[in-house]
């Protein structure tokens, strides 16, 4: 999944729809960390064989809740084009996982984001250790 530049990126397409847009015509601020999570989402489905949020939980046992999320604003998002959002891992810790998911239209940066969460039982929420399968399929991918 490398090559010499380091690991591939995954982008997430967003349809913005005119729904998900403020009387400025401009996404609604609310929007983006929600346009975030999906690619995130799209990321683990990508990485785990299909396997989003909804399988890890219920599937596989564990979940991964946020503790921190921040996003800087660089450009309004619009229904124009499509937002491709970049995600890729930054920091893999025993507990945690740090993501940082880049929004873009048309080769324009619109937001970067941080977004971390931990590895926590399913039924307990109770943090653990990131599984070994998953920490064997996430470490190769980390990006700084």
């Amino acid at each position: 999944m490398a090559d010499d530049a380091g690991p591939r990126a995954f982008e997430y397409p967003i349809h913005v729809t005119w729904g998900d847009c403020d009387p400025a015509r401009i996404a609604y601020t609310g929007r983006l960390p929600e346009f975030a999570l999906l690619a995130i989402n799209g990321w683990w489905e990508h990485v785990l064989d299909g396997d989003g949020w909804y399988q890890m939980e219920l599937d596989r046992g564990f979940g991964t809740p946020f503790v921190h999320m921040s996003l800087d604003f660089r450009s309004p998002v619009t229904p124009r084009y499509r937002l491709m959002c970049e995600v890729f891992p930054t920091e893999l810790g025993t507990k945690s996982i740090t993501f940082r998911v880049i929004g873009r239209q048309d080769g324009v940066v619109c937001f970067e984001g941080r977004f971390v969460s931990v590895f926590a039982e399913a039924a307990s929420v109770r943090t653990r250790p990131a599984p070994p399968d998953v920490r064997a399929i996430v470490e190769p991918l980390i990006r700084a």
